[in-house]
C-alpha cells in the first residue's frame, strides 16, 4: 500500500471529505480538510486548490490525493454533508476566497 493510498483512506475514514450544499438552489462546494488547511475541489473538473495538484499538473500527474479521497468517499458513501441556506452563499464565498 502506498503512502498516498494510506492518506486517502485516512481522510475518508476520518470524515474529512466535506460537501457543502446550499438550499434551495442545490449549489455545491467540495472540500478536504488536511493538516491545518482546507482544500477546495471540483471533482468533475478534476481540480484541487492544493499546491501538490498544481505542481503535479506541471509534471504530468492527473490528480492529487485530495481528489482521490473525494472519489473514494463518494464510492463508499462516506461524505460529510454540511447544509447551508442560499442566504449564506455570499459570506461563504468571501470566506473561501480569503482562505486561498
Amino acid at each position: 500500500m502506498t503512502q498516498n493510498s494510506d492518506r486517502v483512506k485516512s481522510l475518508v475514514s476520518e470524515k474529512r471529505v466535506k460537501l457543502h450544499i446550499f438550499e434551495p438552489s442545490k449549489r455545491e462546494f467540495w472540500s478536504v480538510v488536511g493538516k491545518g488547511k482546507e482544500h477546495w475541489l471540483d471533482p468533475d473538473g478534476e481540480y484541487c486548490s492544493c499546491s501538490g495538484y498544481y505542481f503535479g499538473k506541471l509534471s504530468g500527474k492527473k490528480s492529487c490525493y485530495h481528489l482521490d479521497s473525494v472519489l473514494l468517499a463518494k464510492k463508499e458513501g462516506q461524505i460529510e454533508k454540511i447544509i447551508f441556506s442560499d442566504e449564506e452563499y455570499e459570506e461563504f464565498l468571501v470566506g473561501l476566497i480569503s482562505d486561498l
